[in-house]
């Protein structure tokens, strides 16, 4: 009897402890947040252009959907390829101060016959408008092979709005 409570008690000890613990991690994360850059968070219907690196000049454009969340994650979609063939979007986001950002996102590229031949792996940066209802980014893109080699890269623009 006396081993049962002591193991009852130190079991409610121990998840104290890690509810204190978790509280401790994820308070500071949404803080920073919320004062320091937490003006992107939400949905944003984007218009990417692809583009040539060293002119410039157009290749593609298409519509992106991207959602920043409280603590600096990211999810977002694109109409580049079919949904067969490229995942969603996943990544991360930070505050460089001021009206700019930073974010980190891959998604996976699949062939027609479904099977994983590259990840796609975007850095962007984004300079939102003072309004807070629209930005601007300049971003490049690496595509890596399933044994993590770089095969090719690329370069975009995108321009984005609030969605509300």
């Amino acid at each position: 009897m006396k081993s049962t409570i002591t193991r009852t008690i130190t079991g409610l000890a121990l998840m104290a402890t890690l509810a204190l613990a978790m509280t401790a991690t994820v308070t500071p994360a949404k803080q920073n947040s919320q004062s320091s850059g937490g003006r992107i968070e939400g949905t944003w219907r984007v218009q990417v252009t692809l583009r040539i690196c060293q002119t410039g000049a157009e290749i593609k454009n298409f519509p992106a959907l991207l959602t920043f969340a409280n603590g600096g994650t990211l999810t977002g979609t694109s109409t580049v390829l079919s949904t067969g063939l490229r995942s969603p979007d996943h990544g991360v986001w930070s505050h460089t101060g001021g009206q700019n950002y930073h974010v980190v996102d891959e998604a996976f590229i699949f062939n027609p016959a479904g099977t994983w031949v590259s990840t796609q792996r975007l850095n962007q940066d984004i300079q939102l408008a003072a309004d807070g209802n629209s930005f601007f980014s300049n971003a490049t893109t690496e595509f890596f092979d399933t044994a993590g080699n770089l095969t090719a890269n690329g370069c975009a623009t995108a321009i984005a709005t609030r969605m509300e």
